[in-house]
């Protein structure tokens, strides 16, 4: 009986093509005496091997159920670990749901759901104080037109400044206060020289002068070209003159 099982597994279409070997030499000779049509002498290591590959099909299948629970946490579907074997249907099955499950992940992640894109729309009004959907791309447009103008404008003081193209805003800003710096330093100088002094509190007196002397010298000014009738400052001596 067990042999006529094999044979019949041995004919059947989805058998293993090397499953039966012919015995060849003393071992052929041994069978053919004890009246035996086939040699299955190579089988016990291949059933190990089978058993072995059963084993390992369970732990196979227990390594992708732990990864389904990872990335399909809702599908609550009883685990099969508990059964005696483990088909390999089973296997393609979860190997299945989680390639579809990826597949879903990718389109989704290319494609943005109407939540998303309103919430990146009211990102943008908060940001740039619109108040109506209407206003949006105009702003949009606005905010375009002063990008482009503050990069023109950081590029052409990049150039004006010699420096790196890569340079940051805050070198940019750094650089250019230590221009206005030097300038502030020579105009002081400038002012020093021109007053006629190297100290401050000098030339806070004088201007102190200035404003004391000038205002009722300008009246003065005026009052004479009123009663001389005349408008030019350089005419008053002249009409002076006339008088005497």
């Amino acid at each position: 009986k067990v042999l006529a099982r094999i044979d019949s597994i041995l004919q059947s279409p989805r058998a293993p093509p090397l499953i039966f070997r012919p015995s060849k030499g003393p071992v052929q000779n041994y069978i053919k005496e004890n009246g035996w049509e086939c040699g299955f002498e190579h089988l016990p290591l291949t059933i190990e091997m089978w058993a072995d590959q059963l084993m390992a099909l369970k732990d196979l299948h227990r390594s992708l159920r732990k990864l389904s629970l990872e990335l399909l946490p809702w599908n609550t579907a009883d685990s099969q670990d508990k059964r005696e074997s483990v088909r390999v249907e089973d296997l393609q099955l979860t190997v299945d749901a989680i390639l579809e499950e990826l597949e879903n992940k990718e389109k989704n992640s290319q494609t943005l759901s109407l939540q998303t894109l309103s919430a990146i729309v009211s990102h943008f009004q908060k940001l740039f104080d619109v108040n109506s959907l209407n206003g949006v791309y105009p702003r949009m447009n606005e905010v375009y037109i002063k990008l482009e103008e503050m990069t023109n404008a950081m590029r052409n003081l990049h150039e004006l400044l010699e420096l790196d193209s890569s340079a940051p805003p805050t070198v940019v800003v750094d650089t250019v206060g230590k221009l206005c710096d030097i300038i502030n330093k020579n105009v002081t100088e400038q002012v020093q020289q021109l007053l006629g002094t190297q100290d401050i509190h000098s030339i806070i007196n004088k201007l102190e002068e200035h404003e004391c002397f000038f205002p009722p010298f300008q009246a003065l000014i005026q009052d004479l070209l009123c009663l001389l009738e005349i408008s030019n400052v350089d005419d008053i001596l002249p009409a002076v003159q006339n008088l005497k």
